[in-house]
Formats: C-alpha cells, sequence, structure tokens
C-alpha cells in the first residue's frame, strides 16, 4: 500500500523505491505493537539519515562509552521490550475480535427444522440479474453433522446430494 502511495503515476520505478518504503516502514510506530519493528528486532531506534548529517543533540553528544553503555542498556531491555509489543498486539487482535463478534449472529438448526437455501449464481434464473431470487426452495434439515454442516431433503422426503453450510441456510418461519 505504500509503495503504491509512494508510486503515484509512475509505476515503472517501483524497483527503485522499494528501499525507501522499507526503510519509512521499519522505522514508523505500528499502532498494532506501539513500536518500530527495527526497534523490536534491534532493541534501539534506528538514526535517521537526517540525524548523521544534521547537528542534533542525539548525534553531538555521542561518545564511544556512552553508546556502548546505552547499548548494553537496550540489549538489557529488549526482552521486555517484545513482550510489552506482543501483549499490545494480542490485546488488539482481541479487541478486533470482540467488535466483529459482536455483529454476528450465530445460528444452530434441528433436524426437523424447516430452513431456505441460498440461490447460488450457477442456480439463478439468468433473466432476472438481480432481482433474482437470493434464497430457494423450502427444506427441511435431514441431520446434523456438525460444526454447522447440515444435510437437507426435500419436504417429500428425498434427500439433497451433498452438505450445506449454516451460512447458506436461513430459518423458514411461517
Amino acid at each position: 500500500m505504500a509503495l503504491k502511495k509512494k508510486l503515484g503515476e509512475a509505476k515503472g520505478q517501483w524497483a527503485d523505491l522499494v528501499p525507501e518504503v522499507l526503510w519509512s516502514y521499519n522505522t514508523t510506530i505500528h499502532s498494532a505493537t506501539g513500536e518500530t519493528p527495527f526497534k523490536i528486532v534491534y532493541g534501539t531506534e534506528a538514526m535517521i539519515p537526517v540525524e548523521i548529517t544534521t547537528p542534533t543533540i542525539r548525534a553531538e553528544h555521542h561518545t564511544q562509552t556512552s553508546n556502548n553503555q546505552a547499548r548494553a542498556t537496550e540489549l538489557d531491555t529488549i526482552e521486555e521490550v517484545r513482550n510489552n509489543a506482543s501483549l499490545k498486539q494480542k490485546a488488539l487482535q482481541q479487541l478486533t475480535q470482540r467488535q466483529y463478534n459482536k455483529n454476528v449472529i450465530p445460528r444452530a438448526f434441528q433436524a426437523g427444522d424447516l430452513v431456505l437455501r441460498k440461490t447460488e449464481e450457477a442456480r439463478r434464473t439468468q433473466g432476472h440479474g438481480k432481482l433474482a431470487a437470493a434464497w430457494d426452495g423450502l427444506y427441511r434439515v435431514d441431520k446434523v453433522l456438525g460444526m454447522g454442516a447440515y444435510t437437507l431433503q426435500t419436504l417429500r422426503g428425498s434427500t439433497i446430494p451433498g452438505t450445506w453450510n449454516v451460512s447458506s441456510l436461513k430459518l423458514y418461519i411461517s
């Protein structure tokens, strides 16, 4: 996505821009972890090229001994940084899952329930376009196979070949 934004109209130059996009991706804080991928891997923040060429406090006060001490401290705390990032990512996944599942309405059918079956594209009437019926038939649930799978039969008792997922069925209420 970032490569697409960066390119704009110049589609043929994508190979030249890959390093820039990767640098940008690896040095940007991600909301899922609260850290940059560079810090999670190496335990320290990357020094961007502008900081090297333009004098900054970080670059001006750099000495080998202070750098070694800071690096040792960063290496001591890297596991904690990784664990915190992992916890943040799991918390975000749980939040996303909770928000998604809030809108999901679980359905289950019993043997003998009357259901309608979603009309697949191949079985739709050709001339009706988007106005064709989305649901067909009136079927009886023959067997509950588990994990949302069912076998169906017509109202006359003949079994329909194949199994049907709960997402393709709707309870018929008369």
